[in-house]
C-alpha cells in the first residue's frame, strides 16, 4: 500500500517559518489531490491546505496568506511552506493523499504526522 512520510516539523518561535515535506512511496498508479491536515490536543483534525494534480490549491482561512502548498509530481512529494507562524498553529500535521490505481479506483491514505510547535 502507498505510504506517506512527513518531515520538517519542529520547534520555532512565533513569526518564524517551517517547511514540511511529505513523500509518497510504494506507488502503483498515481496520486490525485494531496493535502495537509492538522490536529491540536483536544481538537478535531482540520484541513489546512490541499492541492490537486493540476495545481489548484485551497487553504483554510486561518492560514491563507501565510502558508503555501506545492507539489513535485516527479518526486511524488507535497510541501507546505509555513511563514509568519503563530502559537495557534501548534499541532500535529498530517499529510493526506488520494491514490488512484491504473484501473481508476481510488482510496485515501494518511501519513504518520509531524509535530509543529510554535512558541510565543
Amino acid at each position: 500500500q502507498v505510504q506517506l512520510v512527513e518531515s520538517g516539523g519542529g520547534l520555532v518561535q512565533a513569526g518564524g517559518s517551517l517547511r514540511l515535506s511529505c513523500a509518497a512511496s510504494r506507488i502503483i498508479g498515481g496520486i490525485n489531490t494531496m493535502g495537509w491536515y492538522r490536529q491540536a490536543p483536544g481538537k478535531q483534525r482540520e484541513l489546512v491546505a490541499a492541492i490537486t494534480g493540476g495545481g489548484t490549491t485551497n487553504y483554510a482561512d486561518s492560514v491563507q496568506g501565510r502558508f503555501t502548498i506545492s507539489r513535485d509530481n516527479a518526486k511524488n512529494t507535497v510541501y507546505l511552506q509555513m511563514n509568519s507562524l503563530k502559537p495557534e498553529d501548534t499541532a500535529v500535521y498530517y499529510c493526506n493523499a488520494e491514490v488512484q490505481y491504473y484501473s481508476g479506483r481510488t482510496y485515501t491514505t494518511w501519513g504518520q504526522g509531524t509535530q509543529v510547535t510554535v512558541s510565543s
